[in-house]
């Protein structure tokens, strides 16, 4: 008799894979494959939500699937350099309960949020480079957490690619890995299998576009309401909180960079601070940008914003009056840089994060 096993092929990546998930829906079709998923155990100092976090979700599907009378989706396993048991942030133990010479297949590694130093914490965890990127090679997706972004970087895996992590290390990450793209506003990036998240539980976020990817829309929406995520955040930018990049040692950059936190509320030009710095209009671009990853202009404007997130968030001021107080004339103009960085107009702003007015809405 003649065998209808059709021919086997070689599977793609995550949902491009030849079963690409599960719908709830009782009209969608039902294919399943048990996905591997590995959450690394790292050495040294680790954000535990960002282990606990994604090991909750991955099984809370499972669950929702047995109670459905279907097979559960993840097989969700905590992998280590070696077996013992790990201590994080003083309180939470974590033992793994393999090491990565006894995974010989893997469809998704999760790196989790490094912390500390984190050249030394990358040196304690070397041995998991190559073992990312040999696992990456055969077909497994790699999603990092948070601060996971610098292990994942130093595998030489995010160069040339788009990559996310928490905005308070960003200056770090980029003078770290200066050819990996960082765009430090999203809140997910996706590049061919190789994930990055946010900062902290802006995490779930990612985790929550892997169900989605793994297990359908209707499960990602499920998982949303039941841990109460906002599903679909696109942006971290309202919460990013601009300190000047000074970490450098351009003594007349940080001249300029003083003289723009001090003078904000004044019409400051590229061509002034040249002027006061004795240097051509063009070397000073150059400088500034080689010093604090930022144009002049871009500099300007990010204090002046900042100012005015500031005043938004404290002050009974209205829009106008804030534009004024931080240096704007033209409304259009202010508008636009405002929501440019932040990702919302300056009256959403003020809606969001002034405790009057949030108890007014309320």
């Amino acid at each position: 008799m003649q065998s209808t096993e059709k021919s086997k092929k070689p599977w793609g990546r995550g949902a491009n894979a030849p079963f690409p998930g599960v719908d709830c829906d009782k009209t969608s079709l039902y294919f399943w494959i048990m996905k591997q998923i590995s959450i690394l155990i790292p050495k040294g100092e680790a954000v535990m939500g960002s282990i606990e976090g994604p090991h909750k979700v991955f099984t809370q599907v499972n669950e929702f699937l047995t109670d459905a009378g279907k097979p559960p989706m993840f097989d969700v396993k905590l992998v280590g350099l070696s077996k013992e048991m790990h201590t994080y942030e003083n309180l939470f133990t974590v033992k793994p309960q393999a090491t990565i010479d006894e995974v010989s297949h893997t469809d998704l590694i999760i790196v989790p949020a490094i912390k500390g130093d984190f050249k030394e914490s990358l040196e304690m965890n070397q041995e998991f480079v190559p073992w990312i990127s040999k696992k990456y090679k055969q077909g497994a997706e790699v999603a990092s957490l948070c601060l996971g972004a610098f292990l994942l970087a130093s595998t030489g895996l995010l160069k040339g690619k788009k990559c996310s992590t928490h905005w308070v290390a960003a200056n770090e990450f980029k003078r770290m890995f200066p050819d990996v793209n960082l765009v430090p506003e999203k809140i997910i990036t996706d590049e061919n299998g190789i994930y990055c998240s946010g900062g902290a539980y802006s995490l779930l976020n990612l985790v929550l576009y892997l169900v989605e990817k793994y297990a359908g829309r209707s499960m990602a929406v499920l998982c949303a309401k039941v841990f109460e995520i906002e599903i679909e955040r696109g942006s971290q930018s309202q919460f990013i909180i601009f300190n000047g990049q000074k970490e450098h040692e351009d003594e007349h950059i940080k001249k300029a960079q003083i003289f723009i936190e001090n003078n904000f509320q004044k019409r400051i030009t590229v061509d002034e601070l040249a002027s006061m710095l004795a240097l051509s209009r063009r070397n000073l671009e150059r400088r500034f940008k080689k010093a604090t990853a930022n144009t002049t202009v871009e500099y300007i404007q990010r204090v002046k914003i900042e100012a005015a997130k500031m005043s938004l968030e404290s002050s009974r001021e209205n829009v106008n009056e804030v534009m004024y107080k931080v240096g704007y004339t033209d409304s259009k103009a202010f508008r636009t840089t405002f929501k440019k960085i932040t990702g919302l107009s300056p009256l959403q702003y003020r809606s969001k994060f002034n405790k009057e007015t949030s108890m007014t809405f309320a």
